[in-house]
């Protein structure tokens, strides 16, 4: 996504009588599908906010704008609540900000959904004699239960599997491997698993 160094943006409107007057909109750049991004990065008030966000949503309407996204930092948590009001539904966050988005459009809403996958996965580790690797879990679900299981974890955020592969390995079991190749995937939508395993 594109990102704005400005909070607001002046633009010129005709009213009657042939006179201009400036109206004071929240800066946004324009994404790739007829959409807006707005970057808060300035501390304002809500009682500030809420007529530039209303002044805003106007224009883009009038532009044919699809979609406004609003990427909220922490320190303007105190935003949420007015733009919720305005009609803005919650995206995606990250620790550092939230990402709010409005579609404006009368045509249909086809905003994508937010990521709600994690990548997790099973080390299947082979020696020269053709052993294979396993371990016991020491926590979670299947400790105390005897089971013996690949090794297996969480790909964190940017990794590479091939990497979250060989770093699972050495933290489970303090060996270091050598990733040869992807040999399966699986899937499965955690709600749905959780709903299943209530």
């Amino acid at each position: 996504m594109s990102t704005s160094t400005n909070t607001l943006a002046i633009e010129k409107k005709m009213v009657p009588g042939n006179e201009v007057q400036q109206v004071e909109l929240l800066a946004g750049v324009e994404d790739l599908y007829g959409g807006i991004i707005i970057d808060m990065e300035k501390t304002m008030d809500s009682e500030a906010f809420v007529p530039l966000l209303r002044a805003s949503l106007s224009q883009w309407k009038q532009r044919g704008k699809r979609a406004v996204w609003i990427k909220l930092p922490i320190e303007l948590a105190n935003l949420v609540e007015p733009a919720v009001k305005e009609g803005f539904k919650y995206h995606h966050a990250e620790p550092d900000y939230v990402m709010l988005v409005n579609w404006i459009s009368k045509s249909t809403n086809s905003l994508p959904k937010n990521a709600s996958h994690r990548v997790g996965i099973s080390a299947f580790v082979m020696n020269d004699k053709r052993q294979v690797l396993v371990v016991q879990e020491k926590s979670g679900k299947f400790k105390g239960t005897g089971v013996w299981k690949f090794p297996t974890g969480v790909v964190d955020e940017g990794e590479d599997i091939s990497m979250a592969a060989i770093r699972e390995v050495k933290e489970e079991t303090g060996i270091d491997t050598e990733f040869v190749e992807i040999l399966a995937f699986s899937g499965c939508q955690w709600r749905s698993m959780q709903s299943s395993l209530l």
